[in-house]
C-alpha cells in the first residue's frame, strides 16, 4: 500500500508540472500597451531607453495622437544629449562641436546646471523651449500657443533652424527644384516652401505615395519620433530619389558630409573641377570643402585652422580660391608672406587656366604685378581691371598683408 501510494504522489505531481509548465522565457510586457505591432513601436522603445519620452499615465502613448508643439521640443533637446547610468543627462559632444562658437557659450554660461527635467513648478516645458530659441532653433514669438498640434509646416521650419545652427542648408535653388515634385507645394507661403524643401532634400521628411507633401497635416508623435531620429542620425537620413540636372555636384562639406550644389552656369560648374586640380599641386596642404579651396603653407598651418574653434580667425590658410553660385562671381585671395607666392603659383595658374582660357595668361600678367609689388613693400591701389569679358575687381586690405582678386562677367 506504501508503494502505490507513493506512485500515486509522484504521479500527482508530474500531472501538476504538466498542468503548469515552467517558462523558460517570458515576453517582456510591451513599454506602452498601445505600441505592440505598431509600425514605429521600435522607435517608440528606442527613445524610451534613451530617456526622450514618456507616456501617459493610463499606460499609453498614443502614437497616432498630434504631437503637440512643447512635446517635440522636449524630444528635440533631449536628442541631442546622452542618458548616463546614474540617470543623469550631458550634451553629445558631437552636437556641442557642431554649434556656433556663440551658442557653445550659450551652453556654458546660461545653461551650465541644466538638468533635462521638466519645470517641477510653473509650466513644465519653459525650460525646453527657451534653450531651443535660444540656441535659434526656433523663433517663440512666432507660436502663440505651445500646447497647439504641430502641423508638417512646423517641423520644417524647426528642422531648417535646427540645421542652420548644427550643420548647413542645401543650395536653396536645388532644394527648391526638389520640392516642386509635390503638388500641394504652392499652398504653402513662400517661407514655409523653403522650410519645407531643406526637410525633405536633407531626407528628413518626405512626402506621401500621392504626390504630395501634405500641407496643414498634423504630425504625429509616432511621426516625430522617426523625424527627430532622422535629423540627430544621418545614417537614417533618406536619399532623395531625383534627378539633379547637369549642373549639380554632391560636394564634402567640413563635417564630414555632402550637400549638392546647384551651378548657374557651365562655366562655374567646370571651374569646381579646377579646384580639386589646384588643390593636388599643393600635395594634402588643402582642402576644398563645398565651393572653397584653401591652400596652406605646411601640415602645421593646416591643423591650425582646421582646428581653432568656429568662428575664429587667429590662423589663416596662405591661399583661397572660391565660388560663389549665389552671385555668379569667383575670387583669388592671397595672404602675402615670406614664400607663399611661389608655393602656390602652380595652383593659381592652374585655376586661372580654366577660368580665362585664352586670357588666362593676361590675369597671371596682373596677379604677378600686384602679389610681387605688395611683396616688396610697394604701395598697390584698389582697382577694377577688363580681361576678357570678365572684371576683376582688385580689393587690397589696409595694412597690405592679402589682396583679393573678384572675378565676375561684365555687364553687356
Amino acid at each position: 500500500m506504501k508503494k502505490v501510494s507513493a506512485l500515486l504522489l509522484v504521479f500527482t505531481i508530474l500531472m501538476a508540472a504538466a498542468a503548469s509548465p515552467i517558462q523558460a522565457k517570458q515576453e517582456p510586457s510591451p513599454i506602452f500597451k498601445d505600441i505592440k505591432g505598431h509600425w514605429a513601436e521600435k522607435y517608440i522603445v528606442n527613445m524610451v531607453e534613451q530617456g526622450i519620452l514618456d507616456g501617459y499615465p493610463d499606460g499609453t502613448f498614443r502614437p497616432e495622437e498630434p504631437v503637440k508643439i512643447d512635446q517635440f521640443i522636449k524630444m528635440l533637446i533631449l536628442s541631442y544629449s546622452d542618458l548616463h547610468q546614474n540617470g543623469e543627462r550631458s550634451w553629445k559632444p558631437s552636437f556641442v562641436q557642431s554649434l556656433s562658437a556663440e551658442n557653445q557659450s550659450i551652453l556654458q554660461q546660461d545653461y551650465r546646471y541644466f538638468n533635462f527635467k521638466p519645470n517641477a513648478s510653473g509650466y513644465w516645458a519653459a525650460n525646453y523651449i527657451n534653450i531651443a530659441s535660444d540656441l535659434h532653433f526656433l523663433n517663440k514669438s512666432r507660436y502663440s500657443d505651445f500646447q497647439a498640434n504641430m502641423n508638417r509646416e512646423h517641423v520644417a521650419e524647426v528642422l531648417y533652424y535646427t540645421l542652420n545652427e548644427t550643420e548647413f542648408l542645401e543650395d536653396e535653388k536645388y532644394s527648391m527644384k526638389e520640392a516642386e515634385a509635390y503638388g500641394d507645394l504652392k499652398s504653402a507661403s513662400e517661407r514655409e516652401q523653403k522650410f519645407i524643401a531643406e526637410a525633405l532634400v536633407k531626407g528628413i521628411m518626405q512626402g506621401y505615395p500621392s504626390g504630395y507633401f501634405g500641407v496643414g497635416d498634423t504630425v504625429t508623435r509616432a511621426e516625430s519620433l522617426v523625424i527627430l531620429n532622422r535629423l540627430t542620425d544621418k545614417s537614417k537620413r533618406l536619399k532623395p530619389d531625383s534627378n539633379k540636372g547637369d549642373l549639380s555636384r554632391s560636394v564634402p562639406t567640413s563635417n564630414g558630409g555632402y550637400k549638392v550644389i546647384v551651378f548657374p552656369d557651365q562655366r562655374m560648374y567646370d571651374a569646381y573641377a579646377s579646384l580639386k586640380r589646384a588643390g593636388q599641386t599643393r600635395g594634402t596642404n588643402y582642402d576644398l570643402y563645398e565651393s572653397t579651396l584653401r591652400l596652406y603653407k605646411d601640415q602645421e598651418e593646416k591643423d591650425n585652422v582646421q582646428k581653432q574653434p568656429t568662428g575664429s580667425s587667429h590662423y589663416k590658410e596662405e591661399v583661397t580660391m572660391a565660388l560663389d553660385t549665389s552671385f555668379n562671381t569667383y575670387s583669388i585671395t592671397v595672404r602675402i608672406r615670406e614664400g607663399s607666392l611661389a608655393r602656390n603659383q602652380e595652383a593659381v595658374k592652374t585655376f586661372a587656366n580654366e577660368l580665362f582660357g585664352y586670357h588666362a595668361s593676361s590675369f597671371y600678367d596682373l596677379f604677378t604685378e600686384v602679389t610681387t609689388k605688395l611683396q616688396n613693400g610697394d604701395k598697390v591701389e584698389s582697382r577694377q581691371v577688363l580681361i576678357g569679358n570678365d572684371n576683376v575687381n582688385i580689393q587690397v586690405d589696409a595694412g597690405g598683408q592679402s589682396v583679393n582678386f573678384a572675378i565676375s562677367a561684365k555687364s553687356l
